[in-house]
């Protein structure tokens, strides 16, 4: 029982070092809430959905590992696999994001037209051509892109140093060491994201309100780049 309290105390350190210095686990969150104008609640399931499915796949891939005893070296080799594909997609989602962003500033970009009436007199009117119709997809395609790429990522730690020393002492172990590990990155993940956005609120963005979507494209993209070759 009290190798089984430091097990579950390491789940929680390291459940939490390891959210935070992930920038990758809530910096989308972050920029997209700015960017899409999400209220506060649909920041928030969001946020707890995409935990979910990054803690669940790793403790579905772990808890099967320990299940049907498959070494653990081939469980991180699928690890690392799963880890540079969900990278990569963010990379992708973070470039795509970043070039439909600086399209749709240069398709909105306001234009002075010119007519002559029969008078003599000029007239001169500004419009902006709207992209609303691919706004409105992209609206609501953002959030599965986002749990997608998140059920991709692993939780690398939680396989190699957890869940097989607790499947050393029992069904229980497994249970209590995974639900602490998720519940804490999950909980990290919120908090980072509330606090951050809630403080970003009150930023006069000026001029670069216009840009947010280039911003968040452009922060998902670094993470990504992150994550590939800084290792973070």
């Amino acid at each position: 029982m009290n190798e089984l309290t430091i097990l579950i105390g390491t789940a929680a350190v390291i459940a939490f070092t390891h959210t935070l210095f992930g920038p990758d686990h809530y910096l989308p969150f972050i920029v997209m809430s700015k960017a899409r104008k999400w209220s506060i609640w649909k920041t928030t399931w969001l946020t707890i959905a995409c935990g979910i499915g990054h803690v669940g796949s790793s403790i579905i891939l772990g808890t099967v590992g320990v299940a049907f005893g498959i070494g653990l070296h081939k469980l991180e080799f699928f690890e690392g696999f799963r880890g540079n594909l969900a990278a990569w997609a963010f990379i992708l989602f973070g470039l795509l994001y970043t070039i439909w962003s600086v399209y749709r500033l240069y398709v909105n970009k306001p234009h002075k037209h010119q007519h002559f009436h029969k008078d003599g007199s000029l007239h001169v009117h500004e419009h902006t051509h709207t992209t609303e119709h691919i706004h409105t997809h992209n609206k609501k395609l953002t959030p599965w892109i986002l749990f997608t790429i998140f059920v991709l990522g692993p939780c690398e730690p939680l396989i190699p140093i957890l869940m097989y020393p607790a499947a050393e002492h029992s069904t229980f172990g497994i249970v209590a060491v995974s639900l602490v590990f998720g519940l804490i990155t999950i909980a990290t993940m919120l908090v980072i994201v509330l606090l951050a956005s809630y403080g970003i609120s009150f930023l006069p963005m000026g001029k670069l309100e216009r840009y947010t979507h280039v911003i968040a494209g452009a922060t998902i993209f670094l993470s990504g780049m992150a994550i590939v070759f800084w290792g973070l």
